[in-house]
């Protein structure tokens, strides 16, 4: 069993098993660590609320869990995380009827991406190492910067970046790509025309030495798995300070995008580039302030 949950509730706890088995099924359906780590999270707090059998759940345990957690865009996270798990137990024959049908949808307006200012984003990633970096330059920086320019050249996830492996990247001359692996299983394929960033990829590369394997790994030596979405968090939280700028990482991810929206290029060719289900969701960049539009007036 998962030692986190054994950690939390303890194997006699009358859910553990379940959540256990629910987030295995999920693992081998293709869902990421990052999207395994959020739902054991959500729904370890939701124990908390009931604690009983699970062919007992019911809908008011659940409305009190989604009242106590305040926030309308935390709520709606946890929302989806239990009635991902009441499906799956409805469907396992663990429960007669799914009670998120007596929930009520939570209705979150949507907000407006954040994109970064290409001139802090330059800095950043400047204070790691240059495009044209030393040769006394650590692996270990090098390697971030070719992680975190990877996000914003190429428009990923975080997680996604990640968790490239060698792979997924296609260097030859004239048609450089890489395969994003992105939520749900999807893939999609991304045009590396950034000629400095692919440079700066194969000299990282040549100098780490990888044949296989994670890309962007969690040791010098390359012993170790793929960084991991938190320890990127935090070492971009750390350059970001000794740039005295203010970025948040998915930033970088919007300002990709609202450069391209700039730039004139359609909205379904971003939407593909993004991995986004549906141009509702890239139709919001074009509502920040668009150069075009700006200079067409």
């Amino acid at each position: 069993m998962d030692p986190v949950i054994v950690e939390h509730l303890g194997r006699e706890h009358p859910l553990a098993r379940h959540l256990d088995d629910f987030l295995t099924d999920r693992k081998n359906t293709g869902a990421s660590p990052h999207t395994l780590r959020a739902y054991r999270g959500d729904l370890l707090q939701f124990t908390a609320h009931c604690d009983g059998e699970i062919a007992e759940l019911t809908a008011p345990p659940i409305r009190e869990f989604l009242t106590a957690v305040g926030a309308l865009s935390a709520a709606t996270r946890k929302r989806a995380a239990v009635a991902s798990w009441c499906k799956w137990a409805v469907r396992h024959d663990l429960l007669d009827a799914n009670p998120m049908d007596k929930i009520d949808t939570i209705k979150v307006s949507k907000n407006l991406p954040r994109p970064a200012a290409t001139a802090d984003i330059t800095k950043v990633l400047g204070s790691i190492c240059s495009r044209r970096p030393r040769k006394d330059v650590p692996l270990d920086r090098l390697r971030d910067r070719v992680l975190f320019e990877t996000i914003y050249v190429c428009g990923t996830r975080a997680a996604e970046a990640c968790s490239l492996d060698l792979d997924d990247f296609d260097l030859r001359q004239d048609d450089e790509h890489v395969r994003i692996h992105g939520k749900g299983g999807t893939v999609r394929t991304v045009l590396l025309d950034d000629h400095g960033y692919v440079a700066l990829l194969k000299l990282y590369l040549s100098r780490a030495g990888y044949r296989f394997g994670p890309v962007f790994r969690a040791s010098i030596n390359g012993t170790d798995g793929p960084l991991s979405y938190d320890a990127a968090h935090h070492r971009w939280q750390g350059y970001c300070e000794a740039a005295g700028v203010d970025i948040e990482i998915h930033q970088l991810r919007h300002a990709h995008a609202t450069e391209l929206i700039n730039a004139g290029v359609s909205i379904e060719v971003v939407r593909r580039r993004l991995g986004h289900a549906s141009t509702e969701t890239t139709q919001l960049y074009t509502l920040l302030a668009d150069d075009v539009a700006d200079t067409e007036i």
